[in-house]
């Protein structure tokens, strides 16, 4: 029996930790600079990859397909919503664009379960995973348009600007540079920093969400007991969405990946970032371009379903896709 990967069990600790009400936790500026050096360590090695002699064919497409299912994914995710659930067109097209956005530590956890397989993705998946940040953004305020077809809210190139000027992709696109302009001495100084020190940052990392997603969940259950009308999050059809769309998505991503020709690994994380949810981008863009959405169901949807789902089962399950499709 494979065994399971630390990241996970330690997921699966903050969760219990958090079930049992024990008063665990990490401190925020320590979960802050945990999320800020997963950013880094990802820029950095993607950097360090690209910058061997040819490691950058096949960039274009990715980059081209990437920005595509970041665009297009809400468009099913809002349709699906609004015909099965009743949900508001303005929380549905929320939720759509946290769905067509990515997750960068759904991302780590999947690129750790790559490695340890033992395939080597394309050096250039980080520069993808930064690109697929904001268009799931404009596509949500798109939707959130009247029937009638009104304009998307004025705010929005601010808005996009906002997103690409924000610290993810910054730090994401920022680390990249450094690390492919700095080449192999650059590699030789900083690799032991952003190698050796992952596995353990990112287990730390999974703790905290770990206890994130379960207070958020048991928090959607208690305002349920007070009021039904109060958490909405927890309707069974919000909920079946929350875990079927992964699937979807990473459906998608896999046979998209598999068309432009990336490897087995780079196919399987493609699957996975199609498959995440956004939990740092996307809710703080809502919050200020829709504030009538209903951050309790975008968030509880993104962060205590989506995500433990995809770290516990979805990831070693495109992993197994990709392998499966790729022959």
């Amino acid at each position: 029996m494979e065994a399971i990967p630390p990241p996970v069990l330690f997921f699966a600790l903050g969760a219990f930790a958090a079930a049992v009400r024990s008063d665990l936790a990490l401190p925020d500026a320590l979960a802050k600079a945990l999320s800020l050096y997963l950013m880094v360590a990802i820029g950095l090695k993607g950097g360090f990859a690209l910058a061997a002699p040819g490691a950058s064919v096949g960039l274009l497409p990715a980059l081209a397909l990437g920005v595509s299912l970041s665009f297009l994914l809400p468009v099913p995710a809002f349709a699906a919503l609004r015909a099965a659930t009743g949900l508001d067109r303005a929380t549905a097209a929320a939720v759509a664009g946290h769905y067509g956005s990515v997750s960068v530590v759904t991302f780590a956890a999947a690129t750790q379960a790559v490695n340890a397989a033992g395939m080597q993705p394309e050096a250039f998946m980080p520069a993808v995973l930064a690109a697929m940040e904001a268009p799931a953004i404009v596509t949500a305020l798109l939707l959130a348009g009247s029937p009638a077809g009104a304009k998307a809210p004025r705010s929005t190139p601010r808005l996009v600007r906002e997103v690409l000027a924000g610290g993810p992709v910054v730090l994401l696109l920022g680390s990249m540079a450094i690390g492919w302009a700095g080449g192999a001495p650059a590699k030789a100084q900083l690799l032991p920093f952003a190698e050796a020190l992952f596995p353990g940052a990112l287990c730390l990392f999974l703790l905290e969400m770990g206890l994130v997603a379960t207070r958020q969940l048991r928090a959607a259950i208690e305002a349920r007991r007070r009021s039904p009308e109060a958490a909405r999050a927890l309707d069974p059809r919000l909920l079946a969405f929350a875990l079927l769309m992964p699937l979807f998505g990473a459906a998608v991503g896999i046979g998209a990946g598999l068309g432009i020709g990336l490897s087995v690994g780079g196919v399987a994380l493609m699957g996975t970032m199609a498959a995440s949810a956004s939990y740092i981008a996307v809710p703080a863009a809502m919050r200020l371009a829709l504030p009538q959405a209903d951050a309790g169901v975008y968030l509880t949807l993104s962060v205590a379903v989506t995500f433990p789902f995809n770290i516990a089962l979805g990831i070693p399950l495109y992993v197994a896709m990709a392998r499966f499709w790729a022959g």
